[in-house]
């Protein structure tokens, strides 16, 4: 018999309005956070496991003043350092390898009042070795990869808000699996030091929370410069060619009925060529990724070989036959496409894209963490993306993925509120 979870409400944005104004007791929500783990995590498998967590976030709690967050149980990916918590990164190899201060990404939540619930479950190093944790919302499936463990604590309802990263499309293809919020912002809003790196051209911190209105609250919090946005309502592609092609039946039937929806709902969609040399920028985000990775753990992997997974292993052995000069040529190859795409937005007056979040649902498996061919592109452009839950495709969860311009985060999340609308 399919393991099933309970799937909690947990909307970051009610919850801070309700601390805010008194309608709920903080320590009655950290008592229910911790309650909520103890029921279930030792199936689910979000977090890491953590002896005494109720009692170090009551006292956490005692210093929450006002911030922006007041006093909401963050889960943190098991690649960012937090002072007090060892950082894993879903491996075997010794934790004292990885130590440094704290992200100031964690210190932005804490000063924002934001109380640290634990480090959630990742694959190993973000990569493809899956870790144990399952899919709450698809009990069987795969949760995604890598940040498994923080789309699947925020699906149940354990957290109302948790962190994770993006090298290919480790944000955005667990939350369509898990049916959430999931924001990767413009490369570079969200500060990585302090985030152990898988590949420094790629990187990308991201949130998952079960509301958009969450989700702008927490990049308000995390991001550099963020100025709240009222845009006028946005020209959508849909793009055609070869990047469609990657979706699976599944999928392109759940986005062609997305798609019907927002067009009966009256929004401006115009059908047009993307990504016509999409292998070749796919191609050139494989290299830097796997080729940055290797030159991360060049010093480690000879003396750790036999620590590592094999999927991770594999990658980095592939890594290493990346030159430097091949290193070069893909850079640039992302840069010149990044600027192509932009040119290409301006000459079809298209704001917003609007894509597969991944190829289909959630494959029904718990050794792989799926393809995130959907978002890999995205990455490699430093774009801006959220996806939304979409409903479902056999029975499982699908999202729509939502891209803009390279700086246009704040828009975004506020053409993503009319798609939400549209669909519902």
């Amino acid at each position: 018999m399919t393991e099933q979870f309970p799937c909690y409400d947990a909307a970051l944005a009610t919850t801070v309005d309700a601390l805010a104004g008194g309608e709920r007791d903080l320590l009655d929500l950290i008592e229910t956070t911790c309650d909520r783990i103890d029921a279930v995590d030792d199936r689910l498998q979000a977090f890491r496991d953590e002896p005494g967590r109720r009692q170090r976030l009551r006292q956490a709690i005692k210093t929450v003043d006002g911030g922006q967050l007041a006093g909401v149980p963050v889960g943190i990916k098991d690649i960012i350092h937090v002072d007090g918590f060892e950082t894993r990164a879903g491996s075997a190899l010794p934790p004292e390898l990885f130590d440094g201060p704290e992200a100031t990404l964690v210190t932005r939540l804490r000063t924002a009042d934001g109380v640290i619930a634990g480090k959630t479950r990742t694959t190993e190093f973000a990569g493809f070795a899956p870790a144990r944790t399952h899919n709450p919302r698809a009990p069987g499936d795969t949760p995604g990869g890598s940040s498994s463990g923080s789309a699947a604590a925020v699906a149940a309802g354990l957290v109302p808000l948790a962190i994770g990263t993006q090298t290919g499309g480790s944000v955005i293809r667990p939350a369509a699996f898990c049916g959430v919020v999931g924001y990767k912002p413009s490369f570079g809003r969200i500060p990585t030091d302090g985030v152990l790196t898988r590949a420094w051209s790629l990187d990308t911190v991201g949130t998952f929370t079960q509301d958009l209105a969450g989700a702008r609250l927490a990049a308000d919090v995390l991001c550099d410069t963020w100025t709240p946005d009222t845009p006028t309502e946005p020209v959508i592609g849909v793009p055609t060619g070869p990047y469609r092609e990657q979706a699976t039946t599944a999928g392109e039937q759940a986005f062609q009925t997305q798609v019907a929806t927002l067009d009966a709902a009256g929004l401006d969609l115009r059908r047009e060529p993307a990504f016509e040399a999409y292998r070749p920028l796919d191609a050139a985000h494989r290299r830097v990724s796997t080729g940055e990775f290797a030159r991360v753990h060049a010093e480690w992997f000879p003396e750790y070989e036999s620590f590592y997974r094999t999927r991770t292993a594999q990658t980095l052995r592939a890594g290493q036959a990346v030159t430097d000069d091949a290193l070069r040529e893909a850079r640039a190859t992302i840069e010149a496409q990044t600027n192509r795409m932009h040119e290409r937005m301006d000459e079809l007056g298209i704001d917003l894209w609007v894509t597969p979040a991944a190829p289909g649902p959630p494959p029904a498996t718990r050794t792989s963490t799926g393809d995130s061919v959907m978002n890999r592109p995205w990455t490699a452009l430093g774009m801006p993306a959220v996806t939304i839950p979409a409903g479902h495709a056999d029975g499982r969860p699908v999202g729509l993925q939502c891209v803009a311009r390279r700086g246009a985060d704040e828009a975004l999340l506020q053409w993503a509120e009319s798609i939400v609308t549209a669909l519902a």
